[in-house]
């Protein structure tokens, strides 16, 4: 295996996904950049990122500067004399002092056809706002958000019942692929790249919590979308009372003349909720601290029908 000299800054699967695709094409990367660990999981012990497990594993320098702010990392950086430093899903913007340290150029690898859906979610956004396709998009970075010019592209279409993590793993292995197809034109400087087109730029904020509520008034169209766009992270919820419940599968269905909010049926073929427009049919619920379970064994223990929520 040949050492590229590359440098690799990102964070979560998507990532590791395209620095284990740059390590199989020979070209592993001289360092890793990489988040802080943070704390995860129920006892909120410090965890390392997907891409610093990776790295470790394959012998790869680790950075975690708390911010690229900082003269020592540019320092650090400049040392390793990088031709190339490849951004995927980092989480920290990359300071002009950062840019201008590669011979070559910073790249980035991003979950969407820029110019649309720049930003951080880009996948529930395509998904939310019912897009047929999207894809990976391979952009020279520069100081703004994902406004850099476009190397390459490669498209994917969003298949009509496909959750966000499903859509995730597709468009990693595709961004990966990506990557190492053109990256000897990099390296030697021959790729070209087209600026964006700035009256088509959409930007996709990060989601929150407060996202997530199942809002009634929303068409049953728009809230399936959300359903499958907010799996498996923060899930999609709604309030039973004063439980917060969870729905992790669901589609939409005709109803009229409901008022929206009212449990309309609650059978073994879902729990269905009346909406702005249309229905939601509820396959897969989920209560707090329990697992998630059919509509059929959620809608047992009690009766819903009529319940206005």
């Amino acid at each position: 295996m040949t050492e590229s000299r590359i440098v690799f800054a990102g964070t979560p699967e998507f990532a590791a996904t395209s620095l284990r695709a740059l390590v199989d094409a020979g070209h592993k990367p001289m360092a890793a950049l990489t988040q802080p660990d943070r704390p995860a999981g129920r006892g909120r012990k410090l965890t390392a990122s997907p891409v610093k497990e990776y790295a470790l594993q394959q012998g790869i320098d680790v950075l975690q500067p708390a911010t690229l702010r900082d003269a020592k990392i540019d320092a650090e950086l400049a040392a390793l004399r990088p031709d190339l430093i490849v951004v995927v899903a980092y989480g920290l913007l990359l300071p002009q002092s950062v840019l201008d340290i590669p011979s070559v150029a910073c790249v980035n690898v991003h979950a969407s056809l820029l110019p649309r859906w720049r930003g951080a979610a880009p996948i529930q956004a395509a998904i939310l706002a019912g897009d047929a396709h999207t894809g990976v998009s391979l952009m020279a970075m520069t100081a703004g958000l994902d406004c850099g010019p476009v190397y390459a592209s490669r498209e994917l279409a969003i298949g009509s019942m496909e959750t966000a993590g499903e859509l995730h793993d597709r468009l990693a292995k595709a961004g990966g692929e990506l990557l190492t197809m053109h990256l000897p034109e990099l390296l030697a400087g021959k790729l070209e790249a087209q600026q964006q087109d700035e009256s088509k730029a959409t930007y996709a904020p990060k989601i929150t919590a407060a996202d997530a509520l199942l809002d009634w008034r929303q068409t049953s169209d728009e809230l399936a979308r959300k359903v499958r766009a907010l799996n498996p992270v923060p899930g999609a919820y709604f309030m039973l009372g004063d439980e917060r419940i969870k729905c992790w599968a669901a589609h939409s269905v005709s109803l009229t003349d409901v008022a929206p909010g009212t449990v309309v049926a609650a059978t073994s073929d879902g729990v269905v909720i009346a909406c702005g427009s249309g229905g939601l049919s509820m396959q897969v619920l989920q209560r707090p601290g329990r697992r998630p379970v059919t509509a059929a064994e959620f809608s047992s223990p009690s009766s819903l029908t009529g319940r206005q929520l």
